[in-house]
């Protein structure tokens, strides 16, 4: 199997908009991010992200949709004219409304604005997530340490977004990684991130032929996976991001032997 079903260009792409998003992470006042961290509420599932006050720097939000589209563009310019309208159709009113629906991940919000603006469904959520998560990483890293527990089935502790990708790194421990906000936490190497379940019966991990780095680990308890990638075997480590893109095909199996990438713990009757 092919160890990438991704173009070449798009991970292209990809990577120089991790490029800027390190970039734009240097141009906010880490100040202007303040954890307020609950225990009580963490031990629940709450992300930290939504226990922390953030104080959104407009223009800088803005600005870095330009520079997403701009990049678009290079890669591919027949998006030229599919982004035209966004400048006319983005003010602080609505950035500052993008950044509430990406932060909370409505995805009917943003289908609904590109209907109404008569935009391709998938530019305004990209846009406003690519800009929102230079926010989410700085709150990552100011809380990272403060990671311990995390609660099966409530997803990345800091941002929300549902665990899909784990590391195997030394000794063969077994890493969690949020591809969105770059957090990364201890997970038992026989446990489901989705529902708990630590049963080896009901636990089994596919294996993909001509992929010696990848695995997916998959649950009979409540149908969900997540990928598991040996990062020692790389030389250079991707970031979480790139890694969750370059293993697509592993998502592809998974859901073909039916399983989902959000687990549904099953009910007894």
């Amino acid at each position: 199997m092919i160890k990438s079903v991704v173009s070449k260009e798009y991970q292209e792409l990809q990577k120089e908009i991790v490029k800027l998003q390190e970039q734009w992470k240097q141009q906010i006042d880490r100040e202007t991010i303040r954890p307020n961290l609950d225990k009580a509420a963490m031990a629940s599932g709450i992300p930290a992200a939504s226990l922390t006050a953030i104080d959104f720097e407009i223009s800088l939000f803005l600005q870095w949709i330009e520079e997403i589209n701009s990049t678009l563009v290079k890669f591919n310019p027949e998006l030229e004219p599919k982004l035209a309208s966004i400048g006319n159709l983005l003010n602080e009113e609505v950035a500052v409304k993008w950044i509430e629906e990406a932060f909370s991940i409505n995805h009917v919000y943003f289908v609904g604005f590109a209907q109404a603006n008569g935009l391709e469904e998938w530019i305004p959520q990209f846009l406003a997530e690519t800009a929102l998560r230079p926010y989410l990483q700085v709150t990552a890293e100011k809380v990272q340490k403060d990671i311990d527990k995390v609660v099966p089935g409530a997803g990345c502790p800091v941002c929300g977004e549902p665990a899909r990708i784990a590391s195997l790194e030394e000794e063969g421990k077994k890493v969690m990684h949020c591809p969105r906000c770059l957090a990364h936490w201890h997970a038992r190497r026989l446990e489901c991130s989705h529902c708990g379940n630590e049963d080896h019966k009901t636990i089994q991990f596919l294996t993909i032929e001509g992929d010696a780095v990848s695995q997916i680990q998959v649950c009979d308890e409540c149908n969900g996976y997540i990928k598991i990638i040996d990062t020692r075997q790389y030389i250079n480590k991707p970031s979480a991001a790139l890694l969750d893109l370059n293993s697509i095909h592993l998502d592809f199996v998974a859901q073909e032997n039916g399983y989902n990438a959000v687990g549904i713990k099953k009910v007894d009757n």
